[in-house]
């Protein structure tokens, strides 16, 4: 890799480190803004799940933007709209304030913050046969973030309180302001003709391979986003140690460093589909072996472990599977329509979640059909059909 790659990827790391990081610790807020300020866990739960919502519908929106305009300013504004949403229920903790900050603001920042913009700049400035790998490292480096930043969010929460922790957070997130330049400067290389977006859209929509992605991811975004809501919560609810939450979902980002970046080396060398297949599989049955077994803390931290080595793998994956349907000229937005799936599914697996606590005192009908999206998320992706040479770089 050039210096100018080296940058990009590690400019495009840090940004999703400080997103994905803060995103992560929500799941840590649940219980004490309950305790502290009276909002309740299902009010929280419907937050968390607005955030995946309308982080999904502004996606292909954000990616469409910075595949025309570059990441520099899309990160930049996410970086401010991101802090917004922190700060409003940090400063004015409050039900209506957690649903606009954490259930919106936060929703559209992370969308300028995450895969679609960074990891689209960075495929843009390597050639077809690097882009698996370099995305893999993009999404490793961002797992630090879920790693460093979740225990200093637990100890944030308790040394200022759920409000303090929130505005501390919001400070955090304003540090990838300026790390969009880096992506663009590489991204530079990758000039020429573009065909537009809204033409790339209505081919990919028309592509069975692209639909059934698609719908694997659905069932991505469902795992995840009731793991990383409702986790602490169960954990508690098992009489396990306060701290033992933070630690296993810090454990989860410490192993998706690895995770990712092996499966963005595997994508290189073996159908990416069929890998993704493979980690949908793997993920279904070790959480339902969770589930089923006795709860200790090493149970619990193997588990995170697992977990984490799956993690995020899908990420390099899903986008190595759109660049080589269809090129990285439209990359942000393509992936954005994929990642909107993926968040109407992460919106259902938070929201589900809490429901299915109020409702039944018991989180096992849903730990359940967490477990049995896996399996579906495999037989999406096994029939998919990829080109047998990747798209061209530009038009």
């Amino acid at each position: 890799m050039t210096p100018v790659q080296i940058a990009a990827v590690a400019a495009g790391a840090l940004v999703m480190s400080l997103g994905l990081g803060i995103r992560q610790a929500f799941g840590l807020f649940v219980a004490p803004l309950d305790v502290t300020f009276g909002i309740g866990i299902a009010t929280t739960s419907l937050a968390v799940a607005l955030h995946n919502l309308s982080w999904g519908f502004a996606q292909p929106m954000i990616g469409a933007a910075a595949d025309r305009h570059g990441a520099a300013p899309v990160i930049a504004a996410g970086a401010v709209i991101f802090a917004a949403g922190l700060a409003l229920p940090g400063f004015h903790p409050a039900g209506w304030t957690l649903i606009l900050g954490i259930g919106v603001l936060t929703g559209i920042g992370m969308a300028a913050l995450g895969f679609s913009v960074a990891l689209a700049g960075v495929s843009r400035a390597f050639p077809a046969s690097q882009r698996s790998q370099s995305a893999g490292m993009v999404s490793a480096g961002g797992s630090l973030g879920q790693m460093a930043l979740l225990p200093l969010a637990a100890l944030a929460i308790g040394t200022w309180g759920p409000g303090g922790a929130l505005v501390a957070l919001a400070g955090a997130v304003l540090l990838a302001f300026p790390f969009g330049m880096p992506i663009d400067r590489a991204a530079i290389a990758a000039t020429g003709p573009r065909p537009s977006g809204a033409a790339a859209v209505r081919e990919a929509l028309r592509d069975r391979g692209f639909i059934l992605l698609t719908a694997g991811f659905f069932t991505c975004g469902f795992q995840l986003a009731f793991l990383t809501t409702h986790l602490p919560v169960y954990l508690h609810l098992c009489g396990m140690p306060a701290g033992l939450a933070a630690g296993a979902l810090a454990v989860v980002g410490g192993f998706n460093i690895a995770g990712s970046y092996a499966a963005g080396l595997i994508g290189a060398r073996k159908p990416p589909h069929i890998v993704l297949a493979l980690v949908y599989l793997a993920r279904g049955a070790a959480i339902l072996v969770f589930f089923i077994a006795p709860k200790t803390e090493m149970g619990t931290l193997v588990f995170a472990a697992v977990m984490g080595l799956l993690w995020l793998g899908t990420v390099p994956l899903t986008s190595t599977v759109i660049a080589r349907m269809f090129g990285v000229a439209n990359l942000g937005i393509l992936y954005g329509i994929a990642f909107l799936s993926h968040q109407v599914g992460s919106f259902l697996g938070a929201l589900l979640g809490g429901l299915t606590f109020a409702w039944t005192g018991a989180y096992d009908a849903i730990f359940y059909a967490t477990a049995a999206a896996g399996v579906t998320a495999a037989l999406f992706n096994l029939p998919i059909r990829l080109p047998a040479e990747p798209r061209p770089a530009v038009a």
